[in-house]
């Protein structure tokens, strides 16, 4: 919505056509995140270009900046995200496995800066599997050096980081579910409603210390 209001406030398009519009980028996005014959930043243009009415093709380049801003300023860590990864850090290991293709993602990773917060971070467009598929836990637990029995994993999606978290048959899986009507098929040992309640489910809790347990 917040792309509809720019749409809207900046360049005076009308409501349904920005709605239509915003939808259809981020549709073409989601199906397609990145194309190597763009450069990474001009894909998005690119996707905006077609997504746009003919009369309004001219701001393609700046509603495509808009979103970039927009984007890495709704995904960066809160205060309370930072903190918890700071203190985690004191007594675990934490790794990131992050679906998707390789710039995309590594486009994401270095602009909010996550590298310093984990020992291991993976993707799986650099690898030959993604979540769900156990391998990719199993890399991760492998660059950590710990067992896969003594992890946890957290993740705010069922079908890939639950599932696959249980295929690889880690100590424990924690869903931070996106929407509260969501329903857990594959069940998780915990579910919590953000990601900042962590603590109260792990070893040791409230202030963690003292443990050997690793989170992915």
């Amino acid at each position: 919505m917040k792309l509809v209001e720019v749409l809207e406030q900046q360049y005076g398009l009308d409501h349904d056509t920005a709605v239509e519009s915003s939808n259809t980028f981020l549709r073409a996005l989601r199906a397609r995140p990145d194309d190597e014959s763009f450069t990474i930043d001009e894909w998005p243009a690119h996707l905006w270009r077609n997504a746009l009415p003919k009369n309004y093709k001219h701001i393609t380049k700046n509603i495509s900046a808009e979103w970039i801003n927009l984007r890495f300023k709704n995904l960066a860590l809160t205060n309370d995200v930072i903190h918890l990864l700071e203190t985690l850090r004191e007594d675990y290991l934490l790794g990131l496995i992050t679906n998707g293709s390789s710039r995309a993602q590594w486009q994401k990773i270095e602009r909010l800066g996550l590298r310093k917060y984990f020992d291991c971070v993976l993707v799986s467009g650099d690898l030959p599997w993604e979540k769900p598929d156990q391998q990719i836990f199993f890399e991760a637990c492998k660059k950590l050096n710990v067992e896969p029995k003594t992890c946890i994993m957290v993740g705010d999606r069922l079908e890939t980081d639950i599932k696959g978290g249980k295929k690889a048959e880690l100590g424990g899986t924690v869903w931070v579910p996106l929407q509260k009507d969501e329903v857990a098929s594959d069940m998780p040992d915990f579910t919590i409603n953000k990601v900042t309640e962590l603590p109260e489910v792990l070893p040791n809790s409230p202030k963690f210390k003292h443990s050997t347990s690793k989170i992915c």
